[in-house]
Order: structure tokens, then sequence, then C-alpha cells
């Protein structure tokens, strides 16, 4: 068993409020749990209007399978014009650990 996590490091593009900083982000939540079957969640910067952090977490049984949905889901991430990915970590873990 092999578990994989992406902890991404959003700025935001214009934005004044919370409000609008969950209308950017929910979206991106969402389609990742939707298109991948990825646990996905905002973990990090809540109270920050212009910064968010989501962490993701897939278990597989295949390390070339988990591998290639990690990376699908970076460049989703990535490919938001209305996001600047400023990092991203990745852990890759097994059951040995």
């Amino acid at each position: 068993m092999y578990v994989g996590t992406l902890s991404f490091d959003l700025l935001l593009g214009d934005v004044h409020s919370l409000k609008e900083k969950r209308s950017l982000v929910r979206p991106i939540v969402a389609e990742l749990q939707r298109k991948y079957a990825v646990s996905v969640a905002e973990t990090g910067n809540q109270n920050l209007h212009r910064r968010a952090e989501i962490g993701l977490a897939m278990v597989s049984g295949d390390t070339g399978h988990l591998t290639d949905v990690l990376d699908r889901c970076e460049r989703l991430v990535a490919g938001r014009p209305e996001v600047e990915l400023l990092s991203v970590r990745r852990r890759l873990h097994s059951d040995e650990d």
C-alpha cells in the first residue's frame, strides 16, 4: 500500500474578502475530488485573503498509478489562471515506512 500527499501553497489574485477566497478555492477542491477521486481540503491559511493551502491525499497499491494521478492533480492546479502556484510539497509513503 502506498500513500501520496500533495500540499499546494497558492497566491490568489484580486481577492478582498474571505468570501471571494472561498469562491476561488472551493471549485478547485471540487474539481480535484470529481476528476481524480482524491481526498482534498483547504488545510491552511484560512484567515488570509490572498493565500491558500490545499492538502491532497491518495492511497494506491501501485506507485506508478499514484505518481501519475499526483502529477495530473499538480498540473490541474498549476494550470488554473486565477491562482499562482507558489510551491508544492509531495510525499510518498509505503506501509513499510
